[in-house]
């Protein structure tokens, strides 16, 4: 029984990095197709260099920015393909690679080779790191001149819980977008929270979306502004899949709803 578990536990695991890795040719493509300026920057604080991705619209006047938190698989080719298309709808983003120093020679997620690699090294961040890295991120996008030092944040899965908790350490953000991410369940952290917390979940989603009626009612009880949508028929990281070559109706449907949500209350927090 125990060496069919783990058998299963393999094969699992093989077909879920099998899966995010063919995810990634369609997003590695339309990167290389994008017209728009991408960068990679080291941004420095205390004694880490944090490699970040930054995308730049085309656009006349200030932007306003967005910190983009990546997945619990790093800083993959598909979450810098939501920057550029974040940036091509008209902001400038900052996608910040947490696991920056995690490989060996200061290498991060791409040095990890992904999989187990990098899921080991994202539950070993001490999270005094994360939000330092976090915010050192934010003050780079909202200092560089093509900014109007506006900022937002969002992330996904991982980093959706992350963008949460990064609320309730930043006070100034124009607002937050959580991807399917667990909130924090302390109300003494959660009344820290200076802005509206916007959250976008999966109804096949149990072990993330039953907590939202939990989160819901803390922040309520905080005064806090937590706006929860959940699409019907999604599965956990529905923003992802539902952009895949092979994604079910499902997927491509929340996915199209969430990104015209999102933009909605981008534009209106701006």
């Amino acid at each position: 029984m125990k060496k069919s578990t783990m058998s299963f536990l393999t094969l699992l695991s093989i077909f879920t990095v099998t899966c995010v890795a063919s995810a990634q040719e369609w997003a590695k493509a339309r990167l290389e197709k994008s017209p728009r300026h991408l960068e990679w920057v080291k941004v420095k604080h205390d004694q880490r260099d944090v490699n970040c991705f930054v995308a730049y619209p085309e656009v006349k006047g200030k932007a306003t920015a967005v910190v983009l938190i990546h997945e619990i698989f790093g800083l993959t080719d598909w979450v810098r393909s939501v920057a550029d298309e974040l940036a091509e709808a008209g902001y400038i983003v900052i996608a910040p690679d947490l696991l920056s120093g995690a490989a060996p020679n200061g290498g991060g997620t791409a040095e990890l080779g992904g999989g187990d690699a990098v899921r080991k090294a994202i539950n070993s961040l001490p999270p005094e790191q994360i939000t330092a890295d976090l915010n050192a991120a934010a003050d780079y996008i909202a200092g560089l001149p093509a900014c109007n030092g506006k900022v937002a944040v969002a992330g996904f899965c991982w980093g959706g819980a992350q963008t949460f908790r990064f609320a309730t350490n930043r006070p100034k953000l124009l607002a937050v977008f959580v991807f399917y991410g667990i909130g924090p369940s302390a109300e003494s952290d959660l009344a820290r929270i200076k802005c509206p917390v916007y959250g976008f979940y999966a109804e096949n989603d149990a072990r993330v979306t039953s907590t939202v009626e939990k989160t819901e009612a803390l922040m309520k009880k905080a005064g806090k502004v937590f706006e929860p949508v959940t699409y019907e028929g999604a599965g956990h990281g529905f923003m992802r899949m539902g952009e895949a070559p092979d994604a079910s109706a499902e997927n491509k449907k929340a996915r199209e709803a969430a990104w015209e949500r999102w933009m909605k209350a981008l534009k209106k927090a701006t």
